[in-house]
């Protein structure tokens, strides 16, 4: 199945919360931080037609109160929009 958001919408896969840290130690539920943190999965565009700044596999912080929620094959997804994405993480090297 492929989902492709309409408008200046952005479908993201939100990443798991680590469970246990660098030292091994399982960190409860109730005291787990949760990030905002997602992989982009589909992008939709702006409304003159141009394609929104993301691409599929960026790494992204996103905030907001605003997103539909669903799952796809035991998936968690989202759905927010364009305006929510608060930066694209990006890895270094060295």
């Amino acid at each position: 199945m492929k989902i492709k958001p309409i408008g200046e919408r952005v479908l993201i896969k939100p990443v798991k919360a680590e469970e246990k840290t660098a030292g091994g130690i399982y960190i409860p539920e109730e005291a787990k931080e949760e990030k905002k943190e997602a992989v982009v999965e589909e992008v939709g565009m702006f409304k003159d037609g141009k394609e929104l700044p993301l691409k599929k596999g960026d790494k992204v912080l996103y905030g907001g109160y605003s997103s539909d929620e669903f799952e796809v094959n035991n998936e968690k997804y989202l759905i927010i929009d364009f305006k929510d994405i608060l930066a694209v993480v990006e890895e270094q090297n060295g």
